[in-house]
């Protein structure tokens, strides 16, 4: 009579209990500017909870669509405006059914330094006069979202004719606000957020939402290829933890 053989049949069971090796992805973000500290927190949080890996690029939304369009790889875009994230879909780039808005954000006129005076903005103010022999740091008027909605906010109150010669315009609004950190510009508009994230300025005024389109930020899956980490990270976007890493640099997260 034949023994059992145990070694065997225990190797067989350990062979069907082993664990499913999940493969990690490498996914390339394009972000925009104004979301540098709360992306380096999520970055580091998605990499952690799920083992894929997290490639962000930031830069002006504008400079972002276009290398976009000009066949850069990146696989998820979230922009400071809908008005780049439109072009794009008209485009064909982005992937049906990805698309939702992110965030809200608010425009503020912020100072070098941190005792400046509050300035109360509304129709009549004496902007150029607050500027002094200064200039007024801002994002690419024409193309950036915050420059775009600056400039929105001055022509609807009747102040952009008045200071449009002493704009001090840079690539994307962290540049514009490192302009007034290093007190290059006396003041600049910027996105709420950039303040927070800037020890060396500080908010003298807010523009009423009423002056400006709203401030929204879409994210979405792009065409170029498909793979699941893409939606595992727009998932994790809509998830608590990045909720919290927004919030923490004064975003309203519209996202559910």
């Amino acid at each position: 009579m034949s023994r059992p053989k145990p070694f065997k049949v225990a190797a067989i069971a350990l062979i069907f209990a082993a664990p499913e090796i999940v493969q990690a992805d490498e996914i390339t973000v394009f972000a925009a500017a104004s979301l540098t500290n709360a992306m380096a927190e999520i970055e580091a949080g998605f990499e952690a909870e799920t083992g894929h890996d997290l490639i962000v690029s930031l830069a002006g939304s504008s400079a972002l669509a276009r290398q976009i369009q000009q066949g850069a790889p990146a696989d998820i875009f979230i922009s400071a405006n809908p008005g780049w994230m439109d072009t794009l879909e008209a485009d064909g780039l982005v992937e049906d059914g990805t698309r939702f808005d992110l965030l809200n954000n608010s425009i503020v006129l912020i100072a070098a330094g941190t005792d400046a005076a509050p300035v109360r903005i509304g129709p009549g103010m004496d902007l150029a006069g607050v500027l002094g022999e200064g200039r007024l740091a801002m994002a690419l008027v024409d193309a950036v979202p915050a420059g775009i909605y600056g400039k929105a906010a001055l022509e609807h109150l009747g102040l952009w004719r008045g200071v449009a010669p002493r704009i001090a315009q840079a690539d994307n609004v962290r540049a514009a606000l490192a302009f007034v950190a290093t007190g290059e510009a006396p003041y600049g508009i910027v996105y709420a957020t950039d303040a927070v994230a800037e020890d060396n300025v500080m908010v003298v005024g807010t523009f009423p939402a009423a002056t400006h389109p709203p401030v929204v930020y879409p994210a979405a899956d792009l065409s170029n290829r498909d793979f699941p980490a893409e939606a595992a990270f727009l998932d994790y976007l809509r998830g608590a933890g990045a909720r919290a890493a927004f919030e923490r640099q004064g975003f309203v997260v519209v996202a559910e």
